[in-house]
């Protein structure tokens, strides 16, 4: 088993799970980095109450104009000032209005250090996915937030698909008995939208490196439902059949020396028992789907290709419901405020709400002062799967143990929580 060395907590620094801060009855956001996810999220967090865009930031000022006007058009549609500032990337001057967020959607190798200068602003931060990509940087995430009491979230919209909100509310009921195993991932081939730096982290990294789809509702089911935490893994990939031909094709780059796998499988063992498993591909074409599963002692969940579910009720009695029959039990158990909100979830949501509802959320608890529904330990266990199995799959497949991110804090149940 290979150990991970886990850095002292300095002395001024505190935990923040469960962290807490003032208030903020209108809370305004900068949002940094203009591509298609940041354009998306203009569009939802411009429409979201209580929030108000005040910046953005992008180096290419092509994507400033079109952000510029997207935003008049809807806060005229809001009958709300049209005026914000606009700066480029790499320039962290403060801008004309405070910020109470920052909301980085930019490329990932950037998310860390813009993360932690945001923080050091005073600035609480939500960060696209993955937040972290090393271990180096999850500490210094960590560390950032621990010293500043800023929230730091990852923007895992998964944990709020509806099919996985309900399930994991379901487990927590108690509807599939003891939880034993639950299955995550992505399957998706990505084609024509490779970018440059995304191939160039395929082909110089081993491992799962793009696990949090899956990770986020396996671990907030387990979270939810066990209270249990994240023990070890053991990665193992095959052979790069694929990665040559799409460097090849999409970068226009000849080089045969590719090194993330076509399929990863990473399999992980709970402190309770309990085993996850991830699978990671982008290479094959297939269907999309994050490989969603739940398996408990009275019970059975698939998301794909056909939704399944089989739970037991306090009576004894099995039920047994596929395809649309599914609809039902996962609208009872959905949180009301996201039932509230479906219809402007979809409206503003091209995902079907869920980017949405983990935006709205994240303001509502800004708002009240509240914990987040996920906090910078959680991006840390989940991002984590990224540096450990490329150290598992390099040392011959060997189990690697996850390092305790909450440096021996007793587990809190607020933490993380989605109600």
């Amino acid at each position: 088993m290979i150990e991970i060395p886990i850095p002292k907590r300095q002395a001024d620094h505190k935990n923040v799970v469960g962290l807490t801060v003032e208030p903020i009855p209108t809370v305004r956001i900068e949002i940094v980095g203009m591509g298609e996810r940041g354009l998306k999220a203009l569009r939802r967090l411009a429409s979201i109450p209580g929030a108000e865009v005040v910046a953005v930031r992008d180096n290419d000022p092509n994507h400033q104009a079109y952000a510029e006007q997207l935003l008049k058009e809807i806060q005229a549609s809001r009958k709300a000032p049209s005026s914000f500032p606009l700066s480029p990337l790499s320039s962290l001057h403060s801008p004309l209005s405070p910020i109470d967020l920052t909301y980085i959607c930019t490329d990932w190798q950037s998310h860390t250090p813009l993360a932690i200068e945001a923080m050091r602003k005073g600035r609480h931060v939500a960060v696209e996915v993955p937040a972290a990509i090393t271990l180096n940087d999850i500490w210094q995430l960590i560390d950032t937030a621990e010293e500043t009491r800023r929230h730091c979230m990852m923007l895992e919209n998964c944990v709020y698909d509806y099919f996985e909100m309900a399930t994991a509310a379901m487990a927590q009921a108690g509807l599939f008995g003891e939880i034993i195993h639950v299955e995550g991932g992505y399957g998706h081939p990505i084609g024509d939208k490779w970018t440059p730096w995304r191939l160039d982290i395929n082909k110089k990294t081993r491992g799962d490196i793009y696990p949090t789809h899956g990770m986020g509702p396996a671990c907030m089911l387990l979270k939810k439902a066990c209270a249990d935490r994240l023990q070890s893994l053991v990665s193992m990939d095959t052979a790069s059949f694929l990665g040559p031909r799409i460097l090849q094709k999409y970068g226009n780059i000849t080089d045969n020396d590719f090194r993330n796998g076509d399929q990863t499988t990473t399999i992980i063992r709970t402190q309770q028992g309990r085993s996850i498993t991830l699978n990671h591909n982008v290479m094959s074409p297939r269907p999309y789907t994050r490989f969603y599963q739940i398996i408990g002692t009275q019970g059975f969940v698939q998301k794909d290709p056909v939704p399944f579910i089989i739970y037991t009720t306090p009576d004894g009695k099995e039920h047994r419901l596929q395809g649309d029959h599914c609809e039902e039990i996962v609208n009872q158990y959905l949180p009301k405020d996201i039932l509230e909100w479906r219809e402007e979830g979809a409206r503003l949501d091209s995902r079907g709400g869920m980017a949405y509802h983990m935006d709205r959320r994240m303001i509502e608890h800004l708002r009240r002062g509240e914990p987040m529904d996920m906090d910078v330990y959680d991006m840390a266990d989940w991002c984590a799967v990224i540096p450990l199995s490329e150290l598992s799959i390099e040392n011959g497949f060997q189990p690697v143990c996850f390092p305790d991110f909450r440096r021996k804090d007793m587990f809190s149940q607020k933490e993380g929580t989605i109600q």
